[in-house]
């Protein structure tokens, strides 16, 4: 592993001043977000791309000094917004791939790497591994162990196990210290293929879940209840998501299909859909960080507790 300062060139894409897409919503809502995909960008309330690096991605988030942390396939890198990359992790030599990667209050990065020994990393800043967590994904299928991994406040981990069905929260030895699992026959048993992606610890300690494959947004209670659950014909392989301060949920559709299917969407606590984005010819947006709403920065950043329609 090793730090570069160097401008980074070779997936620098001209930014647009054409506008990407559009935002539809009749409450008048207006976001500016960065989307990791098929496109890597930050796209402006006027859907215009301020910036954009021209690689697919799996993850992503800007930082609070400007810079944006970006997960590759095998590389994490963070861009500064002239594309000076300052951090750079590599796959570790043995594994597969790299499913997310989270900044943490310490200054550290939390990355999930997939493969052989499928694990949960800490790097530091000058890239020293202090943390390694073993996790157990039940499967060989490396590109299907894990995806959207946060670190919580109390030092555990919540990680979704896409083949498992199961959120699985682990303490920092490995423990399996909670199973929420995502086959319960109230969403459909394992037929529906209900597996888990995106997995979000809210302040009232219920646990938010996109369930990508079965086309559904949950809320769980602490015990692995179903709480909430929004489904609907908008609903296409929602992957990564934000839960946002006014109690909103910003979920990715991966899986849209024709210009009329929102490429992500905003649903409320009624489960109205109040926002959506959509943009032609393009689908594959796989993670959302929201920044602003309106002009205003947004309140919270994908609401993890670190420092990071079906009606029930």
């Amino acid at each position: 592993m090793r730090i570069f300062t160097l401008p980074f060139i070779c997936l620098v894409q001209t930014v647009f001043s054409a506008p990407f897409g559009e935002q539809i919503s009749d409450v008048g809502i207006r976001h500016s977000f960065l989307i990791t995909g098929t496109k890597t960008a930050i796209i402006d309330e006027k859907c215009e791309i301020s910036w954009e690096v021209k690689a697919k991605s799996r993850d992503g988030e800007v930082l609070p000094n400007g810079n944006v942390l970006v997960t590759f396939a095998n590389e994490v890198k963070e861009f500064t917004r002239d594309y000076k990359v300052v951090f750079h992790y590599k796959l570790a030599a043995g594994n597969k791939e790299i499913s997310t990667a989270k900044r943490l209050g310490n200054g550290n990065t939390m990355i999930a790497e997939m493969g052989d020994k499928p694990r949960i990393l800490e790097i530091t800043p000058e890239g020293k591994m202090v943390v390694e967590v073993p996790v157990k994904p039940e499967t060989s299928n490396t590109h299907m162990q894990i995806r959207m991994a946060r670190k919580l406040a109390n030092g555990n981990y919540l990680v979704p196990h896409l083949l498992a069905f199961a959120i699985k929260e682990y303490s920092p030895n490995g423990k399996i210290v909670r199973t929420i699992k995502t086959d319960l026959p109230e969403l459909g048993g394992r037929p529906k293929k209900n597996w888990p992606f995106t997995a979000i610890l809210l302040e009232d300690g219920r646990i938010m879940a996109n369930l990508t494959n079965g086309n559904k947004t949950v809320i769980f209670d602490e015990d692995g209840g179903v709480d909430w659950v929004f489904t609907s014909s908008q609903c296409a392989d929602p992957c990564g998501g934000q839960f946002l301060e006014n109690g909103n949920i910003v979920a990715c559709q991966y899986g849209s299909r024709g210009d009329a299917m929102p490429d992500a969407i905003e649903i409320n606590p009624k489960k109205e859909v109040v926002w959506q984005f959509k943009a032609a010819n393009f689908r594959g947006v796989h993670e959302i960080h929201v920044l602003t709403t309106n002009g205003k920065a947004a309140g919270q950043e994908r609401k993890v507790l670190h420092d990071a329609c079906l009606e029930t």
